[in-house]
């Protein structure tokens, strides 16, 4: 199923469409189908969660993006799904450690536990193929999380975007795009 087409719009107090320099008038948003495409290749991301004091955790996880929607998993005791469990609201950011290069990406939404066992299974389907002999290895550094998985020694967020940002850099052309699903 594809994901649905955002709106997007193109910030121009962060972009180069403010700031006059070469290129800067063809300063442009980017295409959603272009930013779901590094979603679809990054292999790590940051999540963010809010603590029930108010502070902000912060810690890299593994994701798949699967039918519109960005899966992660915890174990049940660690402090994202503590978190999680007393507000759901979070943020994912993943990109480039680049100046001049790359589209750095921000997908905020609420995180759901999956516990349907199909949607498990699409899930763990998900992960494999993108993370391949990372899980599937008996030497990979996940294997076994399809288990985990299963049975709940992990568990499973879905994170269906409300916002995303994106902030590309390219050749000295810096846009910032949002889109609103």
């Amino acid at each position: 199923m594809p994901t649905p087409e955002p709106t997007t719009d193109l910030d121009p107090r962060y972009s180069s469409a403010l700031h006059p320099r070469p290129g800067a008038e063809n300063a442009t948003p980017t295409p959603w189908p272009e930013a779901q495409r590094h979603i679809e290749d990054a292999e790590i991301f940051w999540v963010s969660t809010v603590r029930p004091d108010g502070r902000l955790h912060v810690t890299p996880v593994i994701a798949a993006w699967h039918d519109g929607v960005l899966y992660f998993s915890t174990g049940p005791e660690e402090q994202k799904a503590k978190n999680l469990a007393q507000n759901a609201h979070c943020a994912l950011t993943t990109g480039r450690n680049s100046l001049t290069e790359g589209l750095d990406l921000i997908v905020e939404g609420m995180a759901e536990p999956v516990t349907d066992p199909a949607k498990v299974e699409e899930v763990i389907a998900a992960y494999e193929a993108k993370y391949g002999a990372h899980i599937t290895s008996p030497e990979g550094t996940f294997r076994g999380i399809g288990d985990a998985f299963r049975t709940g020694r992990a568990v499973v967020f879905a994170v269906e975007p409300d916002t995303a940002y994106g902030f590309g850099r390219e050749g000295g052309l810096f846009t910032h795009t949002r889109w609103a699903f």
